[in-house]
């Protein structure tokens, strides 16, 4: 199968892309830099033509109120360009409790992007990945300073980007599901809990502080960050990841 991958030169995108080249697929990254531009449209035609699935792992240049319309635009774009290509399945990259953290700006932008999905001309399979093992310290950085860091107790249950991209490319590649999959790591740890496994595994002495109120994941509420059932669980684990 050939597959376009938008934002296939990101972090989790050029994941997606080696997965389906391990397994045999052509797949071809697109992003700005490769002279596809979602807002504007450039490059889209040229970018699905002749592919039998798009996936769509684009990130929005804000995580506010903003994003939204960035996603209302970029969308239907891409949803208009793969239906005049003949694009047979559209996937969604999304995240884990986007419908379920209604006061995050991101997430409320990421509740409109589904909708255009689901309501759009293309068959469609949504795929929310919760957060990757490879962000986890960015996360942490938000409310640390140079003794302590201030965590909240939310529970997520991390997952590593190759387990994700790899999930993305199996349902890219099968039967539309017309619905969502959830994607996640074996284990549901508390925020705070990871910020000290990963500060001790860097050899970093600052202090851990569990703060209920610290940072935009204080605002989930309990287990909204946690697959549901269903979800396809991925191997690797967190500590063992921290030590490869």
């Amino acid at each position: 199968m050939k597959f376009a991958v938008l934002g296939g030169t990101g972090l989790i995108g050029s994941e997606i892309v080696t997965a389906l080249t391990a397994a045999g697929h052509e797949a071809l990254p697109h992003a700005r830099s490769t002279g596809v531009d979602l807002l504007t449209g450039e490059g889209l035609a040229q970018a699905l033509g002749g592919a039998d699935a798009v996936i769509d792992a684009t990130q929005s240049p804000t995580t506010d109120d903003a994003s939204a319309d960035f996603f209302r635009a970029a969308t239907g774009n891409l949803l208009t360009a793969a239906e005049h290509a003949g694009v047979r399945h559209a996937v969604l990259l999304s995240i884990v409790g986007v419908d379920r953290v209604p006061d995050l700006g991101y997430y409320r932008a990421k509740v409109v992007q589904e909708e255009l999905y689901r309501t759009g001309p293309v068959p469609f399979s949504i795929v929310r990945a919760t957060q990757f093992f490879e962000y986890l310290a960015e996360i942490i950085s938000w409310t640390g300073d140079r003794n302590t860091v201030r965590l909240p107790p939310t529970l997520l249950q991390p997952v590593a980007a190759a387990d994700a991209a790899r999930a993305v490319a199996d349902i890219a590649a099968g039967a539309p599901l017309h619905g969502i999959r959830d994607v996640a790591g074996p284990d549901v740890i508390a925020l705070d809990d990871i910020g000290r496994t990963t500060l001790a595994a860097r050899g970093d002495d600052r202090t851990v502080t569990t703060d209920a109120t610290a940072g935009p994941f204080a605002l989930a509420p309990d287990h909204a960050l946690t697959a549901r059932d269903g979800a396809l669980i991925c191997p690797t684990r967190y500590g063992d990841w921290l030590t490869t």
